[in-house]
């Protein structure tokens, strides 16, 4: 069995079992290592459906899946011009648990793509395991919100 938070097994090696929530947990990387810019091991654990979703998502869109924490396998996909991500029931990527801000991230369109800006938030936004204040996605990254794993894709990924 695995930890729901850092991904080891839930042995003594999972250090995080039964702790609060805080900046400094937060701050500890528990993110897979980048490879060639992307995350390894996210495209494996895709379940065929996930995969069909990805893989049908029109260029201009993109969607951002679950991989870990409260509502694992939840999707959101990604068309407007701006999502706003957190706590508050009126965000458009609404993320229930006390460590992520009400208002805590703004994902925006670019020409290729989205990107995503932390708005002040008190636990910080992490693409691929660095703390971002803004930063333009790819496909493949993993987006760390509080106790959420993210994984983003594009439309133009085969």
């Amino acid at each position: 069995m695995r930890c729901t938070t850092c991904g080891a097994e839930e042995t003594a090696s999972c250090t995080c079992a039964n702790e609060l929530t805080t900046t400094l947990n937060l701050n500890r990387a528990h993110t897979p290592t980048p490879m060639g810019g992307t995350l390894y091991s996210h495209d494996e654990n895709l379940s065929d459906e996930e995969r069909t979703v990805v893989r049908s998502l029109s260029a201009q869109s993109a969607v951002l899946i679950i991989q870990r924490g409260p509502s694992s396998g939840s999707r959101f996909l990604l068309d407007a011009e701006s999502e706003s991500v957190g706590r508050h029931p009126d965000n458009s990527i609404f993320l229930d648990d006390i460590s992520v801000s009400r208002k805590h991230a703004i994902l925006s369109r670019q020409e290729s793509g989205f990107s995503i800006s932390d708005i002040g938030s008190l636990n910080g936004t992490y693409v691929n395991g660095d703390r971002v204040e803004k930063v333009a996605l790819h496909s493949g990254d993993e987006v760390r919100i509080g106790k959420y794993r993210l994984i983003y894709f594009t439309g133009d990924m085969s």
